[in-house]
């Protein structure tokens, strides 16, 4: 992490995106430095210096070459993007228990506060929450991911954001190489094909009936080492306004990523060796460049001089070449003038004016076709730029603040858009307004217009919103739905400001309801036991409310009570009511759903908004069907049967055992460093434990112990990183590496049991073939490629056509007891309610030497 001064640089430059985007961060999160406003004026000011723009591509939230980034953008000013395909969904968490839509929400969110960090414009593939590019979990391979994917879907995609963002150089995060995961490897390969497609008019022919063009991207690097590279991008070079190297600014946005567990510590200085991919090799070209590049922009037109120089060569209009020069003095100009605020605001605004009378020009102009269009393109990026250099030099801070975030169809509510000078120079001609989503009205209270502003002086309007009664609910990857626009004039040149909220505005449902559980197993051995089902409602009409709260529940099934009425006070309270489902006496096993549903008259809701809330990434939300999952099948537990849980905090596999009826305690440290383990029969590690649960290690001896004297240890897998010994476990257990040739992905590949009649697949519950159906996303991860001869391999599987593990689930006995090492996804599988993984995780649990 940045150390000194240069955090608190770093943070002001957070905040500068506050009032540009509208982070969603909340406001106890955003603390003033005293040295913010001098970083973000140099930071708005260095892209106007050049015409250049650069892309970087990835499959995930945290592939992005951030200190490339940094370098390119923070340091070079170049117009920079990153592309990233999916949302992150098929991840771990290593902050929460969230998993699939849900952690894909907070690796977004991750990602767009990352990226603001490097000032980089961030483009999505994956569009919603069920899109078809999706994380699927591990692929080993292109042809797997596009056929989830959709070959057409992805390409399509990526070839429009190429053509929006007309990116000079792009370079692909990875390699297409076999060791290299899936996803990676179909954006190289993606990436590497849209170079020439993108230019090709046939391609995609419905983006130019959309006002899209061709774009032809100049260069394609590829990630290289420092024994063949073209280029290297000097990550540790240090900068002194920002007060770090690129590598510190880029890991600074890495740190953002914490559901990963990214970001890392760096001195200054240069660093040596192959670090963070800061070497490339040019694969494809468009352009003639020295023999020797120095810069991936060699041969590329770099500065407004550099672009003056080509049309001048061409002989096609001196009248743009002169333009083109006036704008290249007005851009020496501004950043002449730093740091003074008033000198920039000057200049900023004579090359606003200066932009605007070549873009007519421009436009008027016999120049051909794709030169215009190109010429365009990078005067209206000059344009967005201007406004925010004017924006910071100008020290205005424009803000939308609803009067509150939470809404529901139907309600008004009042919106208030406001703009503050902070800075010497008066403003003139401020207009306020509010742009609310087709079919809501947006009317001002008062005055939206406002001859002038002085320094310390703000100008407000509030403006009366009507949400309609059908009005869609949120969707966390929408724009926001208030945007406002902030105008002002000063040295006669108009400045354009977008305004979001600091905080997502959500249309949520009226009655926000969860069921606890939300997911359980219906033991058809127990099908009359009856299930308590717990529905907690949130108010979240403006007031004082009622509702009558019920069940839906399968054919033949009772619920009780049959209704419940609940009385709000106010908005936000909230109250639960409890209900017991019986399931119907023939009831066979397969998957049941129990739906809640809220009624006041016309007002009906059957969906709850989850609040997903931490203090990098803020609050949003996820809104779902208010449902219980129910999944029937038979199985067998043993009486009485006590386990002691060490969470690593990225499950929830205690639940599950509780639900059908195991006795589960989950264990502190001071349990595992000095408690009596004798009391548990079975004890549990979860995935990874050993790294994130710093007593494990120096207590190992102890739960050794609690085995040899008769205990049963389960530990689920690990990475090497993971702080893994093979001297951990009772006799040895090494893990394969390299990890990405050790799983196996294919959810319905094949399973053989090597011990049928091991006590693991008999007691309590007879395990067959079937129980190896319906399983998620993967078989087993990171799997052990050498053990001790006292192991029993328990199953062989494999991806097909590969060779298969045999050290995927493994068993011994130890003294008196039992320890099993299984490297199968047991935390994916159980929360999906998969009843085979279920049924042998209770025979996991229930062994006895």
């Amino acid at each position: 992490m940045i150390k000194g001064k240069s955090t608190s640089k770093f943070c002001s430059i957070v905040m500068s995106a506050v009032l540009a985007g509208g982070m969603l961060l909340p406001a106890q999160a955003q603390p003033a430095y005293a040295d913010r406003g001098v970083v973000d004026l140099w930071k708005s000011i260095k892209p106007l210096t050049t015409i250049a723009s650069a892309m970087n591509t990835g499959a995930h939230p945290d592939d992005e070459h951030s200190a490339t980034l940094a370098y390119l953008s923070l340091g070079r000013g170049v117009n920079t993007s990153s592309v990233i395909a999916v949302r992150g969904e098929g991840g771990q968490n290593e902050i929460g228990s969230e998993l699939g839509q849900a952690l894909g929400i907070i690796r977004t969110r991750e990602l767009q506060e990352a990226s603001k960090i490097t000032n980089v414009t961030l483009g999505m593939l994956g569009e919603q929450l069920d899109d078809p590019i999706y994380d699927f979990g591990f692929s080993k391979s292109v042809e797997e991911t596009l056929e989830k994917w959709g070959d057409s879907v992805a390409y399509e995609r990526l070839i429009r954001k190429i053509r929006e963002l007309r990116p000079d150089v792009i370079i692909p995060s990875f390699l297409n190489e076999a060791s290299t995961h899936g996803h990676h490897r179909t954006i190289n390969v993606l990436t590497v094909r849209a170079f020439k497609d993108a230019a090709n008019p046939e391609i995609f022919p419905e983006h130019l009936k959309q006002g899209l063009q061709p774009w032809q991207i100049k260069k394609l690097y590829l990630p290289a080492s420092s024994k063949d590279y073209t280029v290297n991008a000097p990550i540790g070079d240090y900068n002194e306004i920002y007060g770090a190297s690129y590598l510190q600014l880029g890991e600074e946005s890495r740190f953002m990523h914490k559901s990963q567990g990214m970001g890392k510590v760096y001195d200054e200085g240069p660093v040596q060796g192959d670090l963070f991919s800061n070497y490339y090799k040019l694969d494809l070209s468009t352009v003639k460049s020295a023999d020797k590049e120095k810069d991936f922009f060699d041969g590329i037109a770099f500065t407004f001089e550099d672009l003056a120089k080509e049309i001048d060569a061409k002989g096609k209009d001196n009248k743009i070449v002169k333009h083109l020069r006036d704008l290249q003095k007005d851009a020496d100009e501004v950043v002449a003038a730093y740091p003074s605020f008033a000198k920039v605001l000057k200049e900023v605004h004579e090359m606003k004016a200066d932009v605007q009378t070549a873009l007519a020009d421009v436009k008027a102009s016999g120049l051909e076709a794709a030169t215009k269009e190109d010429l365009l393109h990078r005067l209206h990026v000059k344009e967005e730029q201007l406004n925010k250099a004017s924006m910071e030099s100008a020290s205005v801070v424009a803000k939308v603040k609803p009067a509150t975030n939470e809404l529901v169809a139907g309600q008004t509510t009042k919106v208030t858009v406001s703009a503050f000078n902070g800075g010497s120079v008066k403003l003139n001609k401020i207009n306020l307004s509010l742009n609310v989503p087709a079919g809501w009205t947006a009317k001002p209270a008062g005055a939206t217009s406002f001859e002038q502003l002085g320094y310390n002086e703000t100008a407000s309007a509030t403006f009366e919103v009507t949400i309609p009664a059908d009005a869609p609910l949120f969707k966390p990857y929408d724009p926001s739905v208030f945007n406002a626009k902030v105008e002002y004039q000063a040295y006669d040149t108009a400045t354009t400001l977008k305004v979001t909220p600091q905080n997502a505005v959500a249309v949520l449902p009226p009655y926000s309801m969860s069921l606890s559980p939300s997911a359980t197993i219906l033991n058809t051995l127990k099908s009359q036991e009856p299930v308590p089902v717990k529905v907690t409602v949130r108010n979240y009409t403006p007031g004082a409310s009622k509702a009558t709260v019920s069940l839906n529940v399968p054919e033949g099934w009772t619920a009780e009570p049959a209704a419940e009425e609940l009385n709000f006070a106010t908005k936000g309270e909230t109250k639960s009511v409890a209900f017991t489902v019986k399931a119907a006496s023939n009831v066979v096993p397969g998957k049941f759903t129990v739906t809640a549903v809220a009624k006041n008259g016309d007002v009906q809701s059957t969906q709850g908004a989850q609040v997903i809330e931490y203090p990098h990434i803020g609050k949003t939300y996820m809104v779902q069907p208010a449902e219980l999952k129910i999944q029937a099948f038979d199985l067998k537990v043993p009486d009485k049967l006590k386990v002691g849980y060490v969470s690593s905090g990225f499950d929830n596999i205690d639940q599950y055992l509780r639900q059908v009826g195991v006795d589960v305690v989950k264990l502190e440290a001071k349990d595992i460093q000095y408690g009596d383990l004798s009391q548990y029969d079975t004890i549990v590690l979860g995935i990874r434990a050993y790294a994130f649960r710093p007593e494990l290690i120096p207590s190992n001896q102890r739960l050794l112990s609690y085995v040899e004297n008769g205990g049963n240890l389960v530990v689920q897998y690990h990475k090497p990183e993971d702080k893994w010994s093979p001297e951990l476990a009772p006799y040895p257990i090494k893990i394969g590496a390299p990890l990405i040739q050790w799983r196996v992905t294919d959810e319905n590949s094949k399973v053989t049991m090597l011990a049928p009649d091991h006590p693991m697949f008999n007691s309590p519950n007879k395990i067959t073939d079937q129980d190896w159906n319906n399983w998620i996303q993967d078989r087993s991860a990171y799997n052990p490629s050498e053990w001790g001869k006292e192991y029993t391999a328990l199953i062989s599987n494999g991806d097909p056509g590969e060779k298969e593990f045999t050290g995927t689930f493994l068993t011994a006995h130890y003294g008196k007891g039992v320890y099993t090492y299984s490297s199968l996804v047991w935390y994916r599988e159980i929360p999906a309610l998969v009843p085979g993984s279920i049924r042998m995780f209770v025979n996991m649990i229930s062994q006895k030497q």
